[in-house]
């Protein structure tokens, strides 16, 4: 068996996730393509072995095209899949935005999500009541805190999620769609507090498309394309890699970050 450093934070090693999709809906449909001959499901790869090592306290920038497997690898980073083969392993509490609204109940208020989804993040109850004015200040949706949360907007969603996770004491934090919504000035809240988390050693495995985000709040990228590690290391040579940067010519001014475009599905 492996053993790793303790300094090792997060081990993905020769990871594949396969899924299938299905053309029709009910049996009727799904009889009549298998006698016409036609598919009626398709496996494809999403991760296809995928290997690479983080060490505690390095921030991780994620990208490639949309279905591209990112959302994917979060997902088994964080635990909420499995992988078919290889193995995942990671050391400490996990927390982080994953999917916008994710662990969320729709029929219970913001107030009451934030109890739930505190807890499913390992937060004790007596640690959610000391931190839940920050988180609601941090969510800064107003009256609706205390309305269901299936009448939020992903603009919302992704406030109350966010504010609730980066308030986890944890040891890897993962973002996911984090900024894939909502307006401009929040955004720039969600940058400013996961710098925060990068400047305390807390590993940071961000996923973007938006490479002034890249470049300002990591010191790594990996890049994924159709479920494959394409590339692992410089920040620069991995924005160029997956040819994010301008094409028009214009070189890239470090004090202007662009606006997230959000994560793949």
């Amino acid at each position: 068996m492996t053993t790793y450093p303790s300094s090792t934070s997060i081990v993905v090693d020769n990871v594949t996730k396969s899924f299938t999709l299905r053309y029709h809906r009910t049996l009727k449909q799904m009889a009549v393509a298998a006698i016409k001959g036609r598919d009626i499901s398709n496996t494809f790869k999403a991760l296809d072995g995928v290997s690479f090592t983080v060490e505690q306290g390095e921030s991780i920038g994620l990208m490639g095209l949309n279905g591209s497997g990112k959302s994917t690898l979060l997902k088994l980073i964080n635990g909420v899949m499995r992988p078919d083969s290889g193995t995942v392993l990671t050391r400490g509490r996990i927390a982080g935005l994953i999917a916008t609204g994710a662990g969320f109940h729709p029929q219970l208020t913001g107030r009451e999500n934030v109890f739930l989804n505190a807890a499913v993040l390992g937060m004790s109850e007596a640690e959610t009541r000391r931190k839940f004015d920050d988180i609601a200040e941090f969510a800064d949706i107003g009256k609706f805190l205390d309305s269901p949360v299936g009448h939020y907007s992903s603009g919302m969603f992704a406030r109350l999620g966010f504010a609730v996770a980066i308030h986890v004491d944890s040891d890897i934090f993962l973002a996911d769609e984090v900024l894939a919504v909502g307006d401009k000035p929040f955004k720039q809240k969600c940058l400013a507090k996961m710098q925060e988390i990068r400047e305390s050693g807390r590993t940071l495995f961000y996923v973007s498309h938006a490479a002034g985000s890249v470049r300002k709040m990591c010191d790594r990228v990996i890049v994924l394309e159709q479920g494959r590690l394409a590339f692992d290391g410089n920040v620069d040579e991995g924005i160029k890699f997956v040819k994010y940067d301008d094409t028009d010519g214009e070189e890239h001014n470090p004090g202007e970050t662009d606006d997230e475009l959000g994560a793949d599905i």
